[in-house]
């Protein structure tokens, strides 16, 4: 398979952006996905799930077909220091005869029976398409049982039909928003925040913890990486939202800031230049020297320790190039940034989820003649990477086998992760893992790899 030979679907070429064509002005985003494309997006309810699943102390219910939850089952990396209860994916497993006859009094007699036994502190409960299409009244089984029961039963709008998985973004906001404003915030510190759409892959929400406690900032909640309920009901306590995965959470944030006046920061801890940032730009908003004082010793020390290994790496890697496709846009300027620091090149880069503000700052922030891309598909991410001929591939699970197929290494950066890649711990991570992916001796049996390495030689004779 050639480049050449795959074409791109004329309702798709607006989405699609080659910085430094002539006529490349904007590309268009927020549309709805083409048929026949095949998107990498995923549906509503997978964005609702894994925005809340993090919460550790809670009950999540699925009240669907087994096939969703089974979908959705343990899909983050996200640890918890105490509770497992986020791990398991209940679900009502409906069946033809609950789609003729309605499922409520199942998933009532579910309720009833989980929140018995497992004693929660709260429960989820997950509307999927099933449920939409028969007309299932989900929120009134859950005003029923928190009734019953004395505890939060929140209805997570999420059937999907026309759909994304933004829009379950927005649909688990809602949800959690429920819960604010229940909570004692009495003892909390002036200089105090709350991180939002950190969702604690690998331990990422410890690392910040520890970054701030040593600075001397209070983290009032993690929304929802290691979340814990109570700490939720009590998150419009804190002084500053900062806001890492602005897709999934800037809804929750902007409501916060409307009602309780807490304003919010966007930011993000993957790499070393968007961490430091991140606790300059806290450190800030207090207007203390001596937190900010407390902010660079941290960083100085941070560098100091993991500088001369990052620039081992850099000098095996530079001059390489990178093709780069997550789900939200905050990542990718997260990851151009980090892959310059390694001395890579990004050559194609796309969301699944970005706005025109997110797209005109990638179009800034990377070199000429990259690629940028709105809600790209297989084929066209696969004719890009072989047009661009990259060394690796930084994506998630549905982004894997693309690259494999195409002898390409990849990263996994999306949430199924188990190694920790954000904060100057997660930098040096990252370095390894890029490093023993694009280093790795198998690609010299890699046909595709062979013909470079022949052209070279030629080229050099």
């Amino acid at each position: 398979m050639s480049h050449e030979s795959i074409e791109i679907l004329e309702e798709r070429r607006s989405q699609v952006l080659r910085k430094g064509e002539e006529g490349a002005t904007g590309i268009s985003c927020g549309k709805q996905s083409v048929a026949g494309s095949v998107s990498q997006r995923a549906c509503v309810f997978c964005g609702s799930r894994v925005v809340l699943y993090p919460i550790s102390d809670a009950l999540h219910v699925v009240h669907g077909p087994i096939g969703c939850a089974a979908y959705t089952w343990d899909i983050r990396g996200a640890q918890s220091s105490g509770p497992q209860l986020h791990r398991n994916s209940f679900s009502t497993d409906l069946q033809e005869k609950d789609v003729i006859f309605g499922g409520e009094k199942k998933l009532t007699a579910a309720l009833r029976e989980l929140i018995a036994a497992c004693r929660p502190k709260a429960a989820f409960v997950y509307s999927t398409c099933m449920t939409g299409i028969i007309g299932d009244d989900v929120g009134a089984v859950c005003r029923e049982l928190a009734a019953e029961a004395g505890i939060p039963v929140i209805p997570v709008e999420s059937p999907g039909f026309s759909g994304t998985k933004k829009d379950g973004y927005r649909a688990a906001c809602d949800a959690l928003y429920q819960l604010v404003g229940s909570g004692d915030i009495a003892g909390i510190s002036k200089r105090s925040i709350n991180l939002l759409g950190e969702f604690n892959i690998a331990g990422e929400t410890w690392l910040m913890k520890d970054y701030f406690k040593r600075i001397g900032i209070e983290v009032v909640s993690c929304i929802t990486g290691d979340g814990r309920v109570d700490e939720i009901r009590r998150c419009h306590g804190a002084k500053l939202n900062l806001v890492q995965c602005s897709g999934s959470m800037l809804h929750f944030a902007k409501r916060l800031e409307q009602q309780y006046g807490i304003p919010f920061q966007r930011i993000s801890f993957f790499g070393i230049e968007d961490t430091a940032a991140a606790l300059y730009e806290a450190a800030g908003v207090f207007g203390d020297d001596e937190l900010m004082q407390s902010a660079r010793g941290l960083v100085s020390m941070e560098l100091a320790r993991i500088q001369p290994e990052l620039r081992r790496y850099r000098k095996i890697l530079k001059g390489r190039k990178a093709a780069v496709y997550v789900g939200g846009a905050f990542k990718a300027f997260s990851l151009v940034r980090a892959l310059r620091t390694l001395g890579m090149r990004t050559v194609l880069v796309g969301s699944q989820t970005g706005n025109p503000q997110d797209y005109a700052q990638l179009k800034e922030l990377c070199d000429p003649g990259t690629v940028i891309v709105d809600d790209s598909n297989p084929l066209e991410l696969a004719k890009f990477c072989l047009e661009m001929d990259v060394d690796l591939f930084i994506g998630g699970v549905k982004e894997r086998p693309i690259a494999y197929k195409l002898g390409i290494g990849f990263c996994d950066h999306n949430h199924e992760r188990k190694e920790a890649l954000a904060g100057f711990e997660g930098m040096l991570n990252f370095a390894k893992e890029v490093h023993a992916s694009v280093m790795s001796p198998v690609w010299k049996f890699v046909p595709r790899r062979a013909k470079r390495k022949t052209s070279n030689q030629t080229e050099a004779a």
